[in-house]
């Protein structure tokens, strides 16, 4: 069984960030990046299944610009035996992510997607969806458990009302919970055999794409200050606070 799996590059999740001055977007010149934990996730599951002996070929797919390649490669030395980054300079929305997504399928054939159920930076949770749609395939969100079985999967997803049980054929597409499993680190013996792993890069031209954005930002702004705490001297000053500032009663 062939298992893809998508990673994004990233501002690392230990990183304050920061808004640019002209309030375009966040500022990411000179800040640390990484692989988005929830696709760190799904690159640790692809493993698992590998060493069960379900898996038999992992393929980390990225889309971005060139520096993607190190997402890639961590990709690389954490289990995936190759990888493909389709380039491009263009800021990359979930539906576009989705269609180059859709044309590496249909190219690479693989019987299971796994994906971060969202990325730390837009939080769009929207790219598995709509890569279920574009190939038609059944999918499980929020994986918190996944098993494999005559042709099927099962899996375990959060909901909030607790736990739910979804059974689908494969192929399929399934995102990934917090809760699925821990990744392990990259050993250096690992991280020196990922350079010499192979690495396709396509762009989205060659896969017939259109990746212009359909939505554009107006405009970039931090969070308001939180205001700090004051005292009250009596129950009646708080009944008034609460009705006349903060307009909480009536």
């Amino acid at each position: 069984m062939k298992v893809l799996i998508a990673v994004k590059r990233v501002i690392d999740f230990n990183v304050k960030v920061r808004v640019k001055g002209d309030a375009t977007g966040v500022e990411t010149a000179n800040v640390k990046m990484s692989m988005n934990p929830f696709d760190e996730i799904a690159v640790e599951e692809a493993e698992r299944l590998k060493e069960k002996g379900l898996a038999t070929e992992i393929v980390a797919v990225s889309c971005g610009v060139v520096a993607c390649q190190e997402t890639l490669r961590t990709a690389l030395a954490l289990g995936a035996d190759r990888a493909i980054l389709i380039e491009t300079d263009v800021e990359l929305q979930p539906l576009a992510v989705a269609k180059l997504l859709d044309a590496v399928v249909r190219k690479e054939q693989p019987q299971l997607v796994i994906l971060g159920k969202q990325a730390i930076d837009d939080d769009a949770n929207q790219t598995g969806q709509m890569l279920a749609a574009l190939l038609d395939w059944p999918q499980a969100t929020f994986a918190s458990k996944l098993e494999i079985a005559s042709g099927a999967i099962t899996v375990h997803r959060e909901i909030d009302g607790g736990l739910e049980v979804v059974e689908a054929k494969l192929p399929a597409i399934v995102t990934t919970d917090l809760r699925l499993n821990e990744p392990r680190y990259a050993t250096l013996p690992n991280i020196m055999k990922a350079k010499k792993k192979p690495m396709e890069t396509l762009t989205p031209a060659a896969l017939g794409v259109d990746v212009a954005p359909r939505l554009k930002t107006l405009k970039v702004a931090e969070p308001s200050k939180r205001k700090g705490g004051g005292k009250v001297a009596d129950v009646q000053e708080l009944v008034a606070k609460l009705r006349n500032e903060a307009k909480v009663l009536s």
